[in-house]
């Protein structure tokens, strides 16, 4: 768990809430449907407009990596390719069969068949480049759902704002009603930039870090396999990909 997430978005929530409580505008200040209704109804209209089926979908599933991220086990992944590489020189390509089905992602063991089936090491780099390539562009498309939410929450939330300030001048010759629409015309604002600035741009950018440290391990995983199909030394092969570490 990433419990770095899990603080920002405390620490988020203390500033706003903390913030209003100490401005003296009380909790009540911060609830308006109506603000509710134009900027986050809105912004998941603008969303769902944007976006396709297959991107929102994806989105909603790699949302959890924000609290939930994929294991960093780079280290973990080189150890296991260097005992590959041992293998592969004591007993051939073929004396890896045996740990393809164990494997548990899809992608290693996709590769670890096309390098026991004997594919040319150059014709195996390019496949999984492929792969890691259309993996990687779908799922910074993903992120971008929420980094578009990040742009058109804050309009909206002036938008909400213009509303608010239209249903005040309406009722300009009843000054007791002047405060409340005022205040809950600008609440639709800090609705929009709030949810943009606290939430929805810095999921975004964390997916997108995410994102590119998942092509990376990918990327170790080519060059090992790459290298295993050559023949190198073990010792090479853990020298060069000791350089995906850093």
């Amino acid at each position: 768990m990433d419990l770095l997430s899990l603080a920002g978005l405390v620490l988020a929530i203390v500033a706003i809430v903390g913030g209003t409580l100490a401005k003296g505008a009380g909790l009540s200040a911060l609830w308006n449907f109506a603000a509710f209704l134009i900027v986050i109804v809105g912004t998941l209209g603008a969303v769902l407009l944007q976006s396709g089926l297959p991107t929102f979908r994806r989105a909603m599933v790699i949302a959890r990596w924000i609290v939930q991220p994929p294991a960093d086990n780079r280290k973990k992944l080189i150890v296991q390719i260097i005992d590959w590489a041992g293998t592969a020189r004591k007993q051939g390509l073929l004396g890896l069969e045996a740990q393809v089905a164990r494997q548990p992602d899809r992608f290693l063991a996709k590769g670890l068949q096309m390098l026991v089936d004997g594919v040319e090491p150059e014709v195996l780099r390019h496949m999984l480049e492929i792969e890691i390539e259309a993996e990687e562009h779908a799922d910074t498309q993903a992120a971008k759902v929420f980094e578009a939410a990040g742009v058109y929450a804050p309009t909206l939330g002036i938008v909400g704002a213009v509303l608010g300030l239209m249903a005040v001048m309406k009722n300009l010759a009843d000054p007791s009603k002047l405060g409340e629409g005022i205040a809950a015309a600008f609440t639709a604002t800090i609705y929009g930039i709030a949810a943009a600035n606290c939430l929805f741009l810095p999921v975004a950018n964390k997916l997108k870090a995410i994102i590119r440290r998942r092509a990376g391990d990918r990327e170790l995983v080519v060059e090992g396999l790459v290298s295993i199909a050559h023949g190198e030394n073990p010792r090479n092969i853990e020298t060069r990909l000791g350089g995906f570490l850093h």
